[in-house]
Parts: C-alpha cells; structure tokens; sequence
C-alpha cells in the first residue's frame, strides 16, 4: 500500500543517494576528511529523516487504524508498534 508520505520518502532517499555517490566520488579523489565527514553526516541524515518520516506515518495511518478497531486489531496494533518503535 502506497501513502501520501511514500513521494517524499522517495525523495529523500535519492537525495542521500547523491549525497553518498559523492562520497565515494570523493574518496577517489582523494578529498580531505573533513569534506569528507561532512557529506556522510548529510547522507546519514537524509537516511534518517526518511526513516523517521516513514515510521511516523505508518505509526499514524496503519497503527492507527488498528487501534481504532479495538479488540484484537488493537493488541496487534500495538505488538507492532513494540516492533517498529525499536527504529526510532
């Protein structure tokens, strides 16, 4: 199932995927590591804001949903959040 926030997760993603082609880029060149330390903090953070962007709408559409049900929808609902919570 595709949600709204998948675009932008999607974006994100390539963005630290440029982000690290430009690491390795430019380790090869030879780049000083200050430079260096700068680029993979960008690429750890756009992985983390995608990751944290996707959990939290996952949190709010799809557990959510299993919470409002009740019953056992929402005992499930809430194994799963123990489960994903540890992504955090």
């Amino acid at each position: 199932m595709e949600h709204a926030s998948h675009p932008d997760i999607v974006k994100r993603l390539k963005r630290a995927q440029g982000h690290l082609a430009g690491v390795i880029a430019m380790i090869e060149e030879g780049r000083p590591c200050l430079d260096l330390a700068q680029q993979l903090h960008a690429v750890e953070s756009a992985v983390t804001n995608a990751k944290r962007a996707l959990i939290h709408d996952h949190m709010e559409h799809c557990l959510g949903e299993g919470v409002d049900g009740g019953g056992k929808a929402a005992r499930e609902a809430l194994a799963e959040f123990k489960v994903i919570a540890k992504y955090l």
